[in-house]
């Protein structure tokens, strides 16, 4: 006789109704652990994004979250499909993504998906909270200030076989900042200071991270700027914040054009609005003058001055920061033209941006320089795009040579700095964006970590283009290592057909080696791109890309 399968209502109805609060979307790939949750997830009207590896489902809930605005969410199996998900959550942690995951815990040690979760998630950077009750979920409020929190679900509350205790509404991680602890925060007495050195300033440049990007800070910031003559920059993960503007620089960085590390150098006030200076945004400090004035506005106080020297730091939201100051400066009739004048803005519409920098084409009958490849992807491609960015030694050129519209034109998951995460950012960036082309620029080594995703693309129906960056190498380790003299055998790869594997699971695809290999692209481009699209560029990679080489040290 059948036994009658559990009552799965009560506790996954209950989860369900609680989640539709944070988001309309969820990632994850599917087991025995959460095959209820999902169902019940989908039966709210949730969308559940099935990916092919829990990594890669981070990853997409991560870009979602970051280019969406909203929360990311992500669920997947016990065990295995929590630890194959932690290299995702990591980055995500490290970014202050606000990202929920609702993992199932095996609570007897003696299964063999037990784990210590906790210890796990606090591992990463992650919040980690068990729940036993409706009183344990946390509240939007609380996931945004708290950032990536694994919430751990003993198994029998996702198998149904117990309801979820009623309680009172979610409330806030204890742990997290309070309403009244941000709002003493955004009455921070160094707001004056500032203002004050603003005033004073005859050279005040801004540097926009992702904190502005979160806060919705561009409009404030720019009515700031221009009242007070700074030019504006951005952190690489705030690319695009300030498009369109006259005094606007692009990144500050190992990404910086020449004019644009000149310009940041020749400021005598650098403020930081939700950017931590770290040493890829500063060069490891050499950009910023050391007569300088820095200040730095960021939304937790015990962050302020992490990465470099401050004379002023502000803890509280930008965008209310950077209001008050604007109100305080306009009550005391203020303006000023401070670094701009007509001349400099002729020379950053001529010059601040990498295409206009001269250089000596590499390409060859076979391999084509990576400059001239991305250039002409930025003339070829629509103006309305979205470009997700994985790691290596190629970064630098989508990140440099590829204009985007805005902030949500740009998805960078740099934190942890780990290869492979470049696709899967692409798919959660489409899909908060499906208004635009989504461009996933990789590298060889990426593409190959992250291959199984395609299939996703594909299954998905995503009209993406993914660019491969392909010298057949892990390209930092070969321009790391390879200067003094060491063996490059473990780090070099014979040259593979990518296009051909694309094929396989339901691409088009071509390999470009010269400039009319584009052809198929535009072709595709004019078409009604009812098929996604890979680009095999086999590229140069003589000498190495020279944001590395300064980082390494050569």
């Amino acid at each position: 006789m059948r036994t009658a399968a559990p009552d799965q209502t009560g506790a996954l109805d209950a989860v369900a109704r609680w989640l539709s609060a944070h988001t309309d979307r969820v990632f994850g790939l599917v087991g025995s652990g959460n095959f209820h949750l999902v169902n019940a997830l989908t039966k709210a009207g949730i969308d559940f994004v099935a990916a092919r590896h829990e990594g890669g489902a981070a990853t997409m809930a991560d870009a979602y979250a970051r280019i969406s605005q909203r929360t990311g969410v992500l669920t997947v199996h016990q065990g295995p499909g929590f630890t194959n998900a932690l290299t995702g959550l990591a980055e995500a942690a490290k970014s202050r993504t606000p990202l929920l995951a609702l993992v199932p815990e095996a609570t007897m040690r003696r299964s063999n998906f037990y784990l210590d979760t906790e210890a796990l998630a606090r591992g990463i950077g992650a919040h980690y909270v068990q729940i036993a009750s409706m009183a344990d979920l946390p509240s939007p409020a609380a996931v945004q200030s708290a950032g990536t929190m694994v919430l751990g679900f003993p198994l029998h509350l996702l198998a149904g076989d117990a309801p979820l205790e009623k309680a009172p509404a979610p409330k806030d991680d204890p742990a997290a900042p309070s309403a009244e602890a941000e709002a003493e925060a955004d009455a921070d007495p160094d707001a004056e200071r500032l203002a004050s050195l603003l005033t004073t300033a005859r050279r005040p440049l801004f540097i926009a991270g992702h904190g502005a990007v979160r806060a919705r800070a561009r409009e404030a910031l720019i009515r700031l700027a221009d009242r007070c003559g700074a030019l504006l920059a951005v952190s690489a993960r705030a690319k695009g914040l300030f498009t369109g503007h006259p005094f606007y620089l692009d990144v500050s960085g190992g990404f910086a054009s020449p004019l644009t590390a000149e310009l940041v150098q020749g400021a005598d006030l650098v403020v930081a609005w939700g950017a931590s200076l770290s040493m890829w945004t500063t060069r490891h400090g050499k950009l910023v003058d050391p007569s300088a004035k820095v200040a730095q506005v960021l939304l937790h106080a015990g962050d302020l001055g992490t990465h470099h020297r401050l004379d002023c730091g502000v803890a509280g939201d930008v965008r209310l920061v950077a209001e008050r100051i604007d109100a305080t400066l306009q009550e005391r009739n203020i303006t000023r033209p401070g670094y701009r004048s007509e001349e400099l803005r002729t020379r950053i519409a001529t010059q601040a941006r990498w295409r206009d920098v001269p250089y000596d084409d590499d390409s060859s009958a076979d391999r084509i320089d990576p400059r001239t490849l991305t250039v002409l992807l930025d003339d070829i491609l629509p103006t309305e795009r979205t470009v997700a960015v994985d790691s290596g030694n190629f970064m630098g050129y989508p990140a440099m040579y590829l204009q985007v519209p805005d902030e949500q034109g740009f998805c960078f998951s740099q934190a942890f700095q780990s290869i492979g995460l470049g696709l899967a950012t692409a798919i959660g960036a489409a899909l908060a964006r499906p208004d635009r082309l989504p461009v996933a620029a990789l590298g060889d080594g990426g593409f190959l970590m992250g291959v199984s995703e395609l299939e996703t693309v594909v299954r998905l129906k995503i009209p993406m283009l993914v660019v491969v960056y392909d010298d057949a190498a892990y390209g930092a380790e070969v321009h790391h290592f390879g200067p003094d003299g060491h063996p490059l055998a473990h780090v070099t790869f014979p040259e593979r057909d990518l296009a051909s594997i694309a094929r396989g699971f339901g691409f088009q695809a071509a390999t470009v080696r010269t400039r009319a290999d584009l052809a198929p692209l535009q072709a595709w481009l004019a078409g009604p791109r009812d098929e996604p699209f890979l680009l095999d560029a086999k590229i140069t990679s003589r000498g190495g890309a020279w944001w590395l080489r300064e980082a390494f040290g050569h």
